[in-house]
């Protein structure tokens, strides 16, 4: 996820690594913050394989500033990653916030296309924080009102996702 979102703000222009951390901070929200013991591995690990590139700049002080800069092999990553996301990009909701940020960066309309149904599939197919069994549990089946209150806003969340997903493909849009 911290890989494609360095891609992925790269794609759009050269940033500071001050500039990436605070833009990659701000799509993962309060729910991931982004260490620099994080961030800058990643950076070097992205740079080691080719997929960007420092370009120094003066800085306010003696020292350069270092900004960073995506490569043409980081362009064909991004591009892949988009392309050809893994199951957790599809089914993990903090994944999938970030590969959406970057869906538009995918030139291929009929790939982009493949990435939504792969969501909206994973979305049409049942599925609970809590079974009984087998059996998925409903919200107004439980007692716990946290538990429940849980399950309502998930669903909510899920519907809302769905009518946007049909509107993208040109799908009838399921009733509430």
């Amino acid at each position: 996820m911290l890989e494609l979102a360095i891609l992925g703000f790269l794609a759009e222009r050269p940033l500071h690594g001050y500039d990436l951390k605070r833009r990659v901070a701000h799509l993962t929200g309060h729910v991931r913050p982004i260490a620099d013991g994080t961030l800058y591995p990643a950076i070097k690990r992205l740079e080691r394989a080719g997929l960007l590139t420092r370009r120094p700049e003066p800085g306010a002080g003696a020292a350069p500033r270092q900004t960073l800069v995506l490569t043409d092999a980081g362009r064909a990553e991004l591009d892949r990653r988009l392309r050809e996301p893994d199951e957790l990009e599809i089914s993990d909701e903090n994944r999938w916030f970030t590969l959406l940020a970057f869906l538009r960066h995918l030139d291929d309309p009929a790939a982009r296309e493949r990435v939504l149904r792969r969501r909206l599939a994973f979305l049409r197919t049942p599925s609970s924080f809590f079974y009984d069994g087998d059996r998925p549990v409903r919200a107004e089946a439980l007692d716990d009102p946290y538990r429940r209150g849980l399950l309502t806003i998930a669903r909510a969340t899920s519907r809302a996702e769905l009518r946007w997903l049909a509107e993208m493909l040109g799908e009838p849009v399921e009733p509430a």
